[in-house]
């Protein structure tokens, strides 16, 4: 199953140790391998782009 990565509820994270976590904040998601479900109704698209930001620990 593709991952639909313009869905909002698509969430990527890489950790302090570069390992890639991917989620669906709906949990509509195939776990392994990660993929969103053909038809989600959980779909919606982003109305921002996340591309160039970073998330710090902390929040700030």
């Amino acid at each position: 199953m593709p991952v639909n990565e313009v869905c909002r509820h698509y969430i990527m994270q890489t950790t302090s140790r570069n390992e890639k976590l991917e989620k669906c904040r709906m949990g509509a998601n195939e776990h392994l391998p990660f993929g969103c479900p053909d038809g989600c109704v959980f779909f919606e698209p982003r109305k921002v782009s996340g591309a160039g930001w970073t998330i710090r620990p902390g929040g700030a």
